[in-house]
């Protein structure tokens, strides 16, 4: 694939940036380049390797899932919570329904 002046014109227009003449003739050569490399990348044969998200392996730090009823860090007070809603329906907060 090749890229022509005009074709880096019409990009930096809809990118809404201003090039002059010599700036669109720069940079002709070099988003060639660029597509050229990614067409190399496209030659590489990856059929024996799995698809990831990162280089190095990534765990979560997983917690148990408990409710901590001691008043202080946050737990056992849904009640007093409540009292403070507008609305509480169910044991949670009830919001009016929003519909677009």
């Amino acid at each position: 694939m090749s890229v022509t002046r005009e074709t880096v014109a019409k990009i930096a227009s809809l990118a809404r940036i201003e090039m002059d003449a010599p700036a669109l003739d720069h940079m002709v050569p070099e988003l060639n380049a660029i597509l050229d490399w990614v067409e190399q990348l496209g030659e590489v044969d990856t059929s024996g390797i799995e698809p990831m998200t990162a280089v190095i392996p990534n765990t979560l730090r997983l917690r148990d899932d408990v409710v901590d009823a001691d008043p202080l860090t946050g737990g056992g007070i849904r009640e007093k919570v409540l009292a403070n809603a507008p609305a509480a329906e169910h044991g949670f907060f009830g919001v009016p329904k929003v519909i677009e």
